[in-house]
């Protein structure tokens, strides 16, 4: 990897004792905080339900934007500009040919790998990237339900689902919590997070950072993890994934549901070309079911990207 370019300003960015001392115990903080205050790269997805990788990715290089495949989607690139021009302005993102999705955003669809004969519920959808994502890799068959819990959201989750050419998806208003009796064949938890692995796109993450926030956030995660086993067929695959890299958001959260259903299983998640760290196995004196070494933790630095968790889990029949 190249090395990363620092944000301008971000030089006199003050971090919390408290947070300097948490992830300095979890990882190399220097090389945490050198990513978080650097640039993210941009990145698109092909939106295959209108146009081929070949063709779309063919279209934008011959109006001298550079494209560099991203190692783990097939459909995923980097693009940049000489010029910094906005990936916006294209005409293949206007037609829905492309969609702006940052690459470590791409990895938890490809886990959970929809089919086309699925039913899938996208817990908390807005504002659609992981849905059409899903939508496309399902080849505009089966069914999803994209659900978000606030109406506002909705628009844009609306506006993404239409302008990539879905007609298998649903859009629901419904609080994660109040899925009762539904069963789906595979379901994404991307769920609301403090967003640390974010940073770098939104600095202000490290200002209203605080401890009684992610006890709160972990919480309601917890809710919304088990909901989505209750709602998951048996044999049936779930994915659970955050922004965040804190471990109450992510490993806690994955083990509070291990320890409530037997039936809860952790399946291997690996994508080719993507790198990883290893998980946190023990967090405040509390030791985590040997089971989350199959998760996924992804710091900043390991790929260049935002910092991601993601876990795959199974409902035994």
């Amino acid at each position: 990897m190249s090395k990363p370019r620092m944000i301008p300003g971000t030089e006199t960015l003050e971090f919390k004792k408290a947070f300097i001392e948490r992830y300095a115990a979890l990882t190399d903080w220097e090389e945490f905080k050198r990513y978080s205050l650097s640039f993210l790269r941009r990145s698109i997805r092909v939106n295959t339900v209108l146009g081929t990788v070949k063709e779309v990715s063919s279209s934008i290089a011959g109006k001298n934007w550079n494209l560099t495949p991203i190692p783990w989607c097939k459909d995923g690139f980097w693009i940049d500009h000489l010029e910094r021009r906005d990936v916006g302005n294209l005409f293949e993102y206007h037609v829905g040919k492309i969609y702006v999705q940052e690459a470590a955003s791409m990895i938890p669809p490809l886990v959970l790998d929809p089919q086309p004969d699925d039913v899938v519920l996208d817990m908390c959808a807005s504002p659609g990237s992981k849905t059409t994502q899903m939508g496309m890799m399902m080849k505009n068959k089966g069914i999803i339900v994209a659900n978000d819990y606030k109406g506002q959201r909705l628009q844009s989750l609306g506006i993404n689902v239409q302008r990539s050419g879905l007609t298998n998806t649903v859009v629901t208003l419904m609080h994660g919590k109040r899925f009762y009796g539904l069963q789906f064949d595979k379901i994404l938890v991307d769920a609301p997070c403090s967003g640390t692995g974010t940073i770098r796109k939104s600095l202000k993450t490290v200002v209203i950072w605080n401890a009684g926030m992610i006890t709160k956030l972990a919480r309601q995660q917890k809710e919304l993890i088990v909901t989505a086993f209750e709602n998951l067929k048996p044999g049936g695959v779930m994915v659970y994934s955050t922004c965040s890299l804190e471990p109450e958001e992510d490993e806690s959260v994955v083990d509070h549901l291990l320890k409530k259903f037997p039936t809860a299983k952790l399946l291997p998640a690996k994508l080719t070309g993507l790198k990883t760290s290893p998980p946190v196995m023990e967090f405040n004196g509390t030791k985590f079911d040997p089971q989350l070494k199959h998760v996924l933790r992804i710091w900043p630095q390991d790929n260049d990207t935002e910092g991601f968790f993601v876990a795959k889990i199974k409902k035994e029949e």
